[in-house]
């Protein structure tokens, strides 16, 4: 972007800065309806404009999948809509409003992000499920934390512009919820790297041109220690990438097979020795973003099951109005918790427990959500009669439980609270001080 396309850097008031966003957004998408600005003030970045039905009810399509049931056609149709929005967005300067001015951002306060969401709530805009969240979200952000000037340079421009996108190439099939125990082998072969190995349960690797991968240089010393990060162009030789079905139907997951793919030490994340950091930092962020509160990119939420509820007429049930206030209830204590974390970020820390918290809140207000239309709709919820708003909620139902796995499963949140907030004895960990290759001769023996 050149300067002359570049709004200023620092506006003088946060109403000036707003009213600038609301027109561009007036001449750029298309309104959606009056939209509380309960739900449109949202600090994570992130808002549920995809979850249709935002507006009037009955108007538009209507989706709260988790996991879509799409066409690889489809997909890419809704990436490229997503990547014209998300170029035109940076383009203006909206992409980019909290981040430091040295890294492209304009480095402006929270409250402006959260007054340019507020505006953006209110607009229909492109969303393409997990990926650009990933890729701008997680990806971009590590990348700045952990980066040299030139990967900074390479990278965090073209991600948050979309003309690239990154995923994770993190979980492995024998490592389960223990990414410490990654067996990716990384090989130093003078300046290059050879890597091998198999990543899965990756979203969006189909339609991503890089990976963040976490793999072992070293297995004569502790799990932790022996980890290293890299940045994998999926063009390269030896990178295989196979769709994984799901019971939903869609396969937003994938697998991720590493044959002595080569790469220059230049695309090395992060000191040798630091991958266990750069993951941690990484997952920080993809819990802080997925705890939103909102629904965040994926599902339903509380302002679509309120929505139903009024649909439905029965609002007015003392039984619906506890479900509803404990719906709201829980969605707010997420949400702060999220602006607590994004405190952190903005003061220039790495994520805390808060993302644990967050991303614990998020997976159960999904459950509550499922419990919830479940009660409201019964069989219209397994019964596609047609009618606007019912049966779609079936893909949240089975798409929720995913989300106790991902970024982390439920379990390894509540050890992170309990350890780094309650201060509660670790968990016994019989292989935390020796070497990788003999914890591994252990577990088999």
């Amino acid at each position: 972007m050149t300067d002359t396309q570049r709004p200023n850097v620092a506006p003088a008031d946060i109403e000036e800065f707003r009213l600038a966003a609301r027109a561009w957004l007036e001449a750029n998408a298309e309104p959606i309806g009056e939209v509380s600005s309960e739900f449109a003030d949202s600090e994570s970045g992130d808002n549920d404009n995809d979850n249709d039905g935002a507006g009037s009810w009955g108007q538009g399509a209507f989706s709260v999948a988790v996991f879509h049931n799409l066409s690889d056609e489809q997909e890419a149709e809704r990436l490229e809509a997503t990547r014209s929005w998300q170029q035109r967005k940076f383009d203006a300067g909206y992409a980019m409003l909290n981040w430091p001015v040295e890294l492209g951002g304009r480095g402006l306060a929270t409250s402006y992000l959260r007054a340019y969401n507020g505006e953006e709530a209110r607009f229909r805009v492109p969303s393409a499920g997990e990926l650009p969240p990933t890729s701008m979200g997680l990806i971009a952000p590590t990348i700045a934390a952990f980066g040299t000037e030139q990967q900074q340079a390479d990278f965090i421009g073209p991600l948050m512009r979309m003309d690239i996108l990154g995923c994770q190439l993190f979980s492995e099939p024998s490592a389960g919820s223990d990414l410490a125990s990654v067996t990716t082998r990384a090989t130093r072969d003078g300046d290059e790297w050879l890597l091998t190995g198999q990543k899965v349960w990756t979203s969006g690797a189909r339609f991503a041109q890089w990976g963040l991968a976490i793999a072992r240089h070293d297995f004569d010393v502790p799990k932790h220690k022996g980890l290293t990060a890299f940045l994998v162009p999926f063009a390269a030789d030896g990178v295989e990438v196979r769709a994984i079905k799901q019971m939903s139907g869609g396969a937003n997951f994938n697998e991720v097979f590493l044959t002595d793919v080569r790469l220059p030490d230049s695309l090395r994340l992060g000191p040798i020795g630091e991958g266990w950091r750069v993951a941690l930092t990484c997952l920080g962020f993809e819990r802080d973003h997925s705890g939103g509160g909102g629904g965040g990119h994926a599902g339903g939420g509380y302002r679509q099951v309120h929505a139903l509820a009024e649909h439905l007429g029965v609002t007015g049930d003392p039984v619906v109005r506890q479900m509803l206030a404990r719906l709201y209830a829980d969605y707010k204590v997420a949400q702060f918790t999220n602006r607590r974390a994004a405190a952190k970020l903005k003061a220039g820390q790495t994520p805390g427990p808060e993302g644990s918290l967050g991303k614990l809140m998020w997976t159960m207000n999904m459950t509550s959500v499922s419990q919830a239309v479940s009660t409201l709709l019964g069989a219209r919820l397994t019964a596609d009669t047609g009618e606007w708003g019912t049966y779609a909620w079936g893909e949240h139902v089975l798409g929720a439980p995913g989300y106790r796995i991902a970024g982390g499963s439920d379990e390894i949140q509540r050890n992170i609270v309990g350890e780094r907030v309650l201060g509660l004895p670790a968990e016994p960990r019989v292989d935390k001080d020796i070497a990788f290759a003999a914890a591994q001769r252990l577990a088999r023996s």
